[in-house]
């Protein structure tokens, strides 16, 4: 049977990690992720994981690490946030390019500078052309169970490519909710065992993990790559059907919230999703058509079926916790737009970037969010496509 449990977020993820039982875990701290590695280190020291659990001196080391084992034949894990990612930069791109099915719980927090330690989205959304396929969970809930789908979606046999899953900082990865946990047996099975077909230490099928590569041979590498990341896609979709079978919890590549009839919505990704959630359940009542499109996936980027659920609305705001500098706005913003206009999309779009370095977010906030759309959509004249939310005048 089930188990019901009060985890936080990090204590989630650990416990999953747990379940799943990973080859190698290498990992060095920082907040606000640190808490990943420290339970799951109490996990190997207690004899209930049978990981090898490598305590290196820096992020660059525990990637590299990580990379080394996966090519050797091992299923590997670590953790990071913020300028951890930052100083995995280079490694990132080395383990997507040696399509090696790496597992990344990552916390989201604010990169430098100035130093904040709370949460934004500018860590993962910085690494977003990286080669990873990225998921991001708006509570606890989701933060356990996207562990639990990370490593069948990126063992695919047809993508084979390194998996973030991401939470917000503080917000989830050290709030206590109510969650529900699946039995120890039943996740073995569903990750089930790692038999990777190429692998450093196969003797009777000698190959090279990352050479160099010339001219003539790069391109049709990253190429492959990117047939690759399309492929996720539907990986990401069967083992979601699998999930729910075993859970009871259905997920997909992003979540409506009384969408289908709704004049005004919401993209956005992460624990706000909740905070918009409410505002929609007091504005219905107002008898307001207002709805939710939640981001879960953004690698590989759904931008058709995006498009899709959004044909009907009249306005919609994309919600960035991510500013990008290019004067326009937000990562978010630019692709859910582009994904509008490829469809030919007559809504109005505009783009909020909100929430940077921990910056709360209310039902207030949201609520002007809607009553602006409200008025745009209701105004002939130009509007500002490019907004910021909560800042102090």
């Amino acid at each position: 049977m089930a188990k019901k449990d009060r985890l936080s977020g990090n204590e989630a993820a650990a416990y999953a990690l747990r379940q799943i039982d990973p080859d190698v875990f290498p990992a060095f701290p920082i907040t606000p992720s640190t808490e990943i590695p420290q339970y799951f280190a109490s996990f190997v020291a207690d004899g209930k994981v049978n990981s090898e659990f490598i305590p290196v001196e820096s992020e660059h080391s525990s990637m590299s690490a990580a990379i080394g084992a996966e090519a050797a034949g091992a299923r590997s894990v670590t953790a990071t946030s913020s300028c951890g990612l930052a100083f995995m930069w280079e490694e990132l791109y080395v383990a997507a390019s040696d399509r090696l099915p790496i597992l990344l719980a990552l916390v989201n927090r604010a990169l430098s500078g100035p130093i904040n330690i709370n949460c934004d989205h500018s860590d993962s959304m910085g690494a977003r052309d990286s080669g990873w396929i990225q998921i991001y969970s708006e509570n606890n809930q989701e933060a356990y169970d996207n562990m639990i789908q990370a490593y069948p979606i990126a063992e695919n046999k047809n993508v084979l490519l390194p998996i973030m899953v991401c939470q917000d900082g503080f917000i989830t990865s050290h709030a206590v909710e109510n969650i529900e946990l699946l039995e120890d047996e039943k996740v073995k099975k569903f990750v089930g065992e790692y038999e990777p077909e190429n692998y450093l230490l196969n003797a009777k099928k000698p190959l090279a993990v990352g050479p160099y590569s010339v001219t003539d041979y790069y391109m049709e590498a990253k190429v492959a790559q990117a047939h690759a990341m399309k492929s996720a896609k539907q990986a990401i979709l069967d083992v979601a059907k699998k999930f729910e079978k075993l859970s009871g919890r259905k997920y997909g590549l992003f979540e409506e919230y009384k969408l289908e009839d709704a004049d005004y919505a919401v993209v956005i990704i992460g624990s706000a999703a909740g905070t918009t959630k409410d505002t929609i359940d007091e504005m219905r009542k107002e008898g307001k058509k207002v709805g939710l499109l939640k981001i879960r996936v953004f690698r590989p980027f759904p931008g058709e079926e995006i498009a899709k659920a959004l044909k009907n609305v009249k306005a919609v705001a994309i919600m960035d916790r991510a500013e990008s500098f290019n004067s326009q706005g937000g990562p978010l913003g630019a692709e859910v737009m582009s994904s509008l206009y490829k469809a030919k999309s007559t809504s109005k779009a505009i783009n909020y970037v909100y929430g940077l370095g921990g910056r709360d977010v209310t039902v207030d906030d949201m609520r002007k969010v809607f009553e602006t759309l409200e008025e745009i959509d209701k105004s002939d004249e130009d509007f500002e496509t490019y907004r910021f939310m909560g800042v102090r005048e």
